[in-house]
């Protein structure tokens, strides 16, 4: 491995709730960046925000350009989802693509907030795929049930 380099990663989604695949998503993509010797500021994303870049009226265009031209961005994998595509898709993300890395999860894990929001729902565990103070929270809050707002 190349000299560690100072990595600051700021990262987009709704996170809602957190999972240990979000919390994980920091670390593949500071290894990525150790490996590959980028230091700077980067947006971090998984490759589903990387498709909402396409949205209409979800994004402005002036703001991808800024992110991926002023600062680049790593894009996490994610299963389902091609990330090379979603750039060569995008015209401005196509003329940035040498800012946009795109590093591999090794451990696939198809667990998304989505599914945690309804296994809770149903009352269904969800230990060992949220951090344990998450849980604590949720449960302390009544977030996610069939009862909650």
């Amino acid at each position: 491995m190349k000299s560690q380099i100072p990595v600051v990663l700021l990262a987009c989604g709704s996170f809602n709730p957190i999972t240990n695949m979000h919390l994980r998503m920091f670390e593949v993509a500071r290894d990525y960046l150790h490996q590959t010797a980028v230091p700077e500021l980067k947006l971090l994303c998984g490759a589903d925000v990387l498709k909402t870049f396409q949205t209409p009226n979800l994004w402005k265009d002036e703001h991808i350009q800024e992110i991926v031209e002023k600062f680049g961005l790593v894009c996490v994998g994610r299963a389902g989802h091609d990330p090379k595509g979603y750039i060569l898709e995008s015209p401005i993300l196509r003329r940035y693509q040498r800012n946009i890395h795109v590093a591999k999860e090794p451990v696939q894990n198809e667990i998304s907030a989505t599914y945690i929001r309804r296994a809770l729902g149903q009352g269904q565990s969800v230990k060992y795929l949220l951090p344990d103070a998450v849980i604590t929270y949720i449960k302390e809050h009544s977030l996610y049930t069939r009862d909650s707002p």
